[in-house]
């Protein structure tokens, strides 16, 4: 099985990697302005849009299903989760991943004795709980923590809703082996091996990933760029498309 994959657009080649419980629909509001300057490649993780359900749903499956389908040289753009999919990437495959932007994200989204910008691990596993008991309210309460912070949220929260159809509607196995990504995986000891440029964008009113996460990985990094947001929450490509883009574009 492969990954489902939207390219076009003409330049560099740039893929685009969404977050947890989301689809390359997500990016629906920068695309046609990103295209004018790269050549897109739009991807559905697995088990979500439409992509298809494989594989064990570990970090290092998902890993493997992307590295499938990169491009030859290219630069990675993850948002969240798909920005620690990125890193693996960038470390797996350093002769095709030639730059990073990672959007909103972190390399511990949960807190350990030795990492306190994360979520509490009971909150977190409560938030896998109330998702087998009820995926709709669940994922609902997700989408308006992303928009928290931001300057604009109903218009936010609205684009995020919108996004999501009967059709997009992420597989609930996919989704429940994302959210055991987020509970166990630990990326911090990698960050420092990544040789090549990365740009950090991230916003400051993030409650899902914390801001100093951000700050953190631009100390460990060799070669980085930090632009911090201000009255941002976590969708930032949403409620800061023309900031987002024009980011983006200064990677070429």
């Amino acid at each position: 099985m492969s990954l489902h994959v939207k390219t076009f657009g003409t330049g560099p080649d740039l893929v685009l990697l969404h977050g947890w419980a989301m689809h390359s629909g997500i990016w629906s509001g920068v695309r046609d302005r990103l295209a004018q300057h790269f050549r897109l490649h739009l991807v559905d993780l697995p088990g979500h849009g439409s992509s298809p359900a494989f594989g064990s749903g570990t970090l290092q499956c998902v890993v493997d299903a992307v590295a499938e389908i990169l491009p030859a040289s290219c630069i990675v753009c993850g948002w969240s989760l798909g920005g620690q999919v990125a890193v693996e990437l960038a470390l797996r495959t350093p002769q095709r991943v030639r730059k990073l932007v990672l959007v909103s994200t972190t390399p511990c989204f949960v807190k350990r004795e030795d990492w306190q910008w994360g979520m509490e691990v009971a909150m977190l596993q409560l938030f896998i709980k109330n998702f087998k008991r009820d995926y709709a309210t669940t994922l609902n309460r997700f989408l308006t923590l992303q928009v928290s912070g931001s300057s604009d949220t109903a218009a936010v929260l609205a684009q995020l809703r919108a996004s999501f159809s009967p059709e997009s509607k992420p597989n609930e196995i996919s989704l429940q082996a994302g959210l055991k990504i987020l509970l166990l995986n630990d990326l911090r000891k990698k960050i420092e091996r990544i040789n090549q440029p990365v740009m950090l964008l991230h916003g400051e009113n993030d409650v899902i990933t914390n801001p100093a996460a951000a700050r953190w990985m631009h100390q460990q990094l060799q070669n980085s760029e930090l632009t911090m947001l201000p009255d941002c929450g976590h969708a930032l490509f949403l409620s800061h498309p023309n900031q987002f883009i024009e980011s983006l574009v200064r990677t070429v």
